[in-house]
């Protein structure tokens, strides 16, 4: 029986007797059962000649178990830069000496960033702070924002990133009407220690548990590119699908300056495409979200690759401290390929 597979699903041969795109067309895209950390390893490795066959694979089973609608999100950063921990990829900790300075956005500027988000056809708005966790004000000032967007007349649906929660800290934002949360793992767990030192991929754990516990969505993905092995790809990709999250935002990494990782090499297409397609297989059901530094990794080609390759989620317009492409840019791209924009939930 193939690794991965539930007691009574048997793949008809043996997985030595079968490349892993096979066991994968039987296992994912027939069954609906993610890849084994071993398999997602085997897909990371495939040869460039096989990227296609993987990509055209991992679209179907995005279209099966998914459907062909693409999820559409803004993000907007209420609290900018210093941040006390070090995550050695963002520009906005205070412990490197980044050019991004502390800075905060005002409610009529957050009613603007999500009437503007929600005219791109987006049905989610992310507000986000760089914080180790939110405070009483900052709490307050999300509090005020999400009852002026609403007093605005916008329905969008609202999610945030604020950092690690406590219990009490959870209980409010659902109270709120926060239909989901970010809080990335951002890499694999044996990784985790050389990319951040200030807490442990532990703390964000516990705060995911809580969240989902507390019935919002559960949002988290992290960064491709940190100095990670495959393995460790292969490793973050399983520990996510163990999360079961409803959305996983995949990254890859932008050598912003004054970071630990400024020098770093930007991912190459090719193994972009085979963590798109890899991810995908490990998290059939999952939304699969274009995030940072797409952009810079794919350029225009490549996006569309990936959004033919399993992706169903897109960010459109800027990100927190980096350029993104024209929003308008991405959504004639959506109409390019035929995939139509989720409408927003009748039910929330």
């Amino acid at each position: 029986m193939t690794a991965g597979v539930p007691r009574g699903e048997v793949v008809t041969a043996a997985p030595e007797q079968l490349d892993v795109l096979s066991v994968a067309r039987a296992q994912v895209l027939e069954q609906g059962v993610g890849l084994s950390e071993e398999q997602v390893l085997e897909v990371l490795q495939l040869p460039d000649e096989r990227i296609p066959d993987l990509l055209e694979l991992a679209h179907a089973v995005r279209m099966r178990w998914c459907g062909p609608e693409v999820e559409v999100e803004g993000i907007v950063s209420l609290k900018t830069g210093g941040c006390p921990e070090d995550c050695h990829f963002c520009s906005q900790s205070g412990q490197f000496p980044s050019p991004v300075r502390s800075a905060w956005l005002d409610i009529p500027g957050l009613v603007k960033a999500a009437r503007q988000t929600a005219e791109t056809g987006a049905t989610e708005f992310c507000i986000v702070a760089a914080v180790r966790g939110p405070d009483k004000r900052l709490l307050s000032q999300v509090r005020d924002g999400i009852k002026a967007i609403r007093e605005d007349g916008n329905d969008i649906q609202i999610a945030c990133s604020l950092g690690m929660l406590t219990q009490e800290q959870v209980d409010e934002l659902v109270d709120m009407g926060v239909h989901r949360y970010n809080h990335n793992l951002e890499t694999a767990r044996s990784h985790f220690p050389n990319v951040v030192t200030t807490h442990s991929w532990e703390e964000r754990w516990d705060t995911l548990k809580m969240i989902r516990a507390a019935g919002m969505e559960v949002c988290c993905g992290g960064i491709i590119g940190m100095g990670e092995t495959l393995a460790q790809r292969a490793e973050f990709a399983v520990q996510l699908a163990a999360l079961e999250p409803d959305e996983v935002p995949l990254n890859f990494l932008i050598p912003n300056p004054g970071t630990p990782y400024e020098n770093y090499p930007v991912v190459e297409g090719p193994d972009a495409l085979r963590a798109v397609g890899a991810f995908r297989l490990a998290l059939p059901r999952t939304i699969l979200r274009f995030a940072g530094g797409r952009e810079l990794t794919f350029g225009d080609l490549g996006a569309k690759q990936g959004m033919l390759g399993g992706i169903n989620a897109i960010i459109v317009g800027n990100y927190l401290t980096n350029l993104g492409r024209p929003a308008q840019d991405d959504l004639d791209m959506l109409d390019e390929l035929s995939m139509p924009i989720k409408e927003l939930s009748k039910t929330l």
